[in-house]
């Protein structure tokens, strides 16, 4: 369901989005990912950003970060938990741009990031993306 924004959403709007697209993945994804932290920040913080190699902040609208499913073994315990961050302000650059349904926008960059976690291939996130 599409809904109309009379301004631009907010951080908590975002989350709700996001929160939604996160339960409503079909397993086994859901379930691995109940204890993954969603965070949405305005902008990334120029260290993420030069670590990534992106020069302007506006051209990274999310990140997963923590450690692949593939990649745990177990010396990884003790880690920080896994945790994807959607930025805000990218995220609204991307949608007056491009002009798709916003709700699609934010579940897309979500399932993107989803993707890094699982160690999913663009091929296999485009198909849980077309799963909607």
């Amino acid at each position: 369901m599409t809904r109309r924004f009379d301004h631009p959403p907010s951080a908590e709007e975002i989350e709700a989005i996001a929160r939604a697209a996160l339960t409503a993945l079909p397993e086994p994804f859901a379930n691995h990912l109940r204890a993954v932290v969603l965070q949405i920040d305005e902008y990334a913080d120029d260290a993420l950003l030069a670590e990534m190699g992106i020069d302007h902040p506006l051209d990274l609208t999310g990140v997963y970060e923590g450690i692949p499913i593939g990649e745990r073994s177990v010396e990884t315990s003790g880690t920080l938990p896994d945790r994807i961050r959607l930025f805000r302000q990218p995220i609204l650059a991307e949608w007056a741009e491009e002009g798709e349904a916003f709700e699609h926008l934010v579940r897309h960059i979500l399932i993107h990031e989803v993707g890094h976690h699982f160690g999913l291939s663009d091929e296999d996130m485009h198909a849980l993306e077309e799963q909607e």
